[in-house]
């Protein structure tokens, strides 16, 4: 079988690669020639026509480009290949900075004329309704322009973060207890606590790491700080009324939904406060400290190879219908994923697709059973691409970050149901699988909350001009551990710092809390699947063909869970409850 993805089914040579790169400057060029023409129905035509030949011809060269420097992070030439292409792209933006401002001045009448006299360019109405919805945050075409040509500065404060944290970190020696000498480093250091059994090491472990963030902890602070004005200059620019507006109101999401989720995690916390007492006494602790979190209640000796891992993860769907077991074998077909970790390859796992292409996964496979949920939750992601694409024009084939991760959880919540009820696990088996299905919650719900508010407390800061430094940061962090988890991260000195860890909150803000409400939608969805509610299959498979047809919130109603409410949000308190009561059971058994 072929481990390695078939770039081939792309290009199948350089020169095919370099063909269609220079058609896509060449229509760089075109763009900027319809500027002041778009209220001729031949001009906008012809424009419209670039944007659909535009967007499968980027999607393939940077698929291409992407992924083959992902493969290998070292290969200069490759890098430079989604290099140039990410400056390309950042050149398409400039010159096409007049469209959103002229169509405006046309009115959405005569757009919904247009799209009836050219049904070919009808998928382009949603995201034309989109910009007529949020016209007030669109500016003049001159001023438009302007915000393009900055555009490259508003990834400056990401670049930075990412320079201090991996070009120039430096991994530290830690001394254990014994005299033995271990190199931290980002990658292992969690690999190392989970193997420590000394408390005195796992501290000096943990601290050789965030040692680094104390040293660097202005700096950190003063990145934060670039990114808060940013947004906030983006605020006042287009006219928000809050940091959190800029990126809720693209796309329709209700303030409520990201407040009614702070408030049902932070005051709700009572299950992860047990679960966390349940460890600490079960490990023999006198203190539970964050970082103690990776130290496995069972230790799982099982193996599973990759091709197991398939056979595993299709006989966990045997009973959802046919065409949904046909699409989970295509996207795992040889050729379609990349399996096994290597010298450069980028580390972790994600699907990449769209724009009618095949989607393909890229694992880091090491035979746990661990690896058997990522297969898991990629496949979910293709799968929701391969039914956005044969449902959807191509204009409505990509779904928000918002709804993405439906899918992939939605595939480890069957998963673990799957694993629970087999006959054949070790007590410790099942222990590791329940202690991951509580980890999941804690880390996608409560966690992910957290960080979510946490940015919520510095953009009001922000907000009224007040002072933002690493002290201010670091406390709002440590009180919410305090009330989430009920860990004073004080005591840890160095671990109130935990803000300068997480790289979504310079690279992506706002985008963390997703990840709890795609959570929260799936196990709803998944809840009526397992329960044999009718048409709940149809119901979450018409979720996934909906793709970018209509707002995240209004797909996700459709497909019957209503994510302004705090039902879903509750139901996931339920479940952990549920859950760390079923572990604590199988503890004192």
């Amino acid at each position: 079988m072929n481990y390695k993805w078939d770039l081939s089914t792309l290009y199948t040579s350089e020169e095919d690669y370099q063909k269609d790169l220079k058609h896509f400057k060449d229509i760089i060029a075109v763009i900027g020639s319809f500027k002041g023409k778009l209220n001729e129905d031949s001009s906008l035509h012809s424009y419209f026509s670039y944007q659909l030949e535009l967007e499968e011809l980027v999607n393939r060269l940077y698929f291409y480009a992407a992924s083959l420097a992902d493969l290998d992070r070292r290969d200069v030439n490759a890098v430079s290949k989604e290099s140039e292409l990410e400056a390309l792209l950042r050149q398409l933006n400039s010159e096409a900075s007049y469209f959103e401002p002229e169509i405006l001045s046309l009115g959405e009448e005569r757009m919904k004329d247009y799209f009836s006299k050219y049904p070919e360019h009808q998928q382009f109405d949603f995201s034309i309704e989109k910009l007529f919805s949020s016209q007030s945050h669109v500016l003049t075409s001159d001023k438009e322009k302007i915000i393009a040509d900055y555009g490259a500065f508003s990834s400056v404060g990401g670049n930075l973060y990412s320079t201090l944290s991996v070009g120039d970190y430096m991994p530290k020696e830690c001394e254990l207890e014994d005299g033995e000498k271990v190199v931290v480093t980002t990658s292992n250091w969690t690999k190392l606590i989970t193997d420590e059994k000394s408390a005195e090491n796992r501290k000096r472990i943990f601290d050789s790491l965030y040692s680094y963030f104390d040293k660097h902890k202005n700096t950190y602070a003063e990145i934060y700080n670039l990114s808060l004005q940013e947004q906030l200059g983006t605020m006042k620019a287009r006219n928000y009324s809050s940091i959190l507006d800029v990126h809720l109101e693209k796309n329709k999401i209700p303030t409520s939904v990201f407040l009614n989720l702070i408030d049902v995690a932070h005051n709700n916390s009572e299950p992860l406060k047990k679960y966390y007492e349940i460890r600490r006494k079960y490990l023999g602790l006198e203190k539970h400290r964050s970082y103690d979190r990776f130290i496995p209640l069972a230790r799982s000796e099982t193996k599973v190879t990759y091709d197991q891992a398939r056979e595993m993860f299709f006989d966990s769907i045997k009973d959802f219908p046919d065409d949904f077991q046909n699409k989970a074998h295509q996207v795992s077909a040889p050729g379609m994923v990349d399996v096994y970790p290597k010298d450069g390859k980028i580390t972790g796992a994600y699907s990449r697709g769209g724009g009618n292409l095949p989607p393909m996964i890229l694992l880091n496979f090491q035979d746990t059973l661990e690896d058997v949920f990522t297969l898991a939750h990629e496949s979910g992601h293709s799968i929701h691409t391969l039914y956005s694409e044969e449902s959807q024009p191509l204009m409505k084939q990509d779904y928000t970050i918002f709804v993405a991760e439906i899918a992939s959880t939605f595939n480890e919540h069957n998963l673990l149901d799957y694993l629970l009820n087999r006959g054949t696990l070790t007590k410790e088996d099942k222990i590791s699988l329940l202690q991951k299905a509580i980890d999941e919650i804690c880390g996608t719900f409560y966690r992910q909350t957290l960080f979510a508010e946490y940015e919520y407390e510095a953009s009001k800061i922000a907000e009224k001009g007040g002072n933002i430094n690493y002290q201010v940061l670091s406390d709002i962090m440590a009180n919410l551990y305090q009330d989430y988890y009920g860990i004073d991260i004080r005591e840890e000195v160095y671990k109130p710092l935990v803000w300068c860890y997480i790289p979504h909150l310079f690279y992506t803000p706002f985008y963390v809390y997703q990840y709890a409400t795609s959570f929260s939608a799936s196990l709803e969805l998944y809840r009526r699947v397992k329960e044999k509610e009718e048409g709940a299959f149809e119901h979450y498979v018409s979720l996934l063909r909906m793709g970018g047809s209509d707002y995240p919130i209004a797909e996700v109603k459709k497909a019957g869970v209503d994510l302004t409410t705090k039902e879903p949000f509750l139901a996931v308190v339920k479940r952990m409850e549920t859950l760390v009561d079923e572990l604590e059971k199988l503890l004192n058994e």
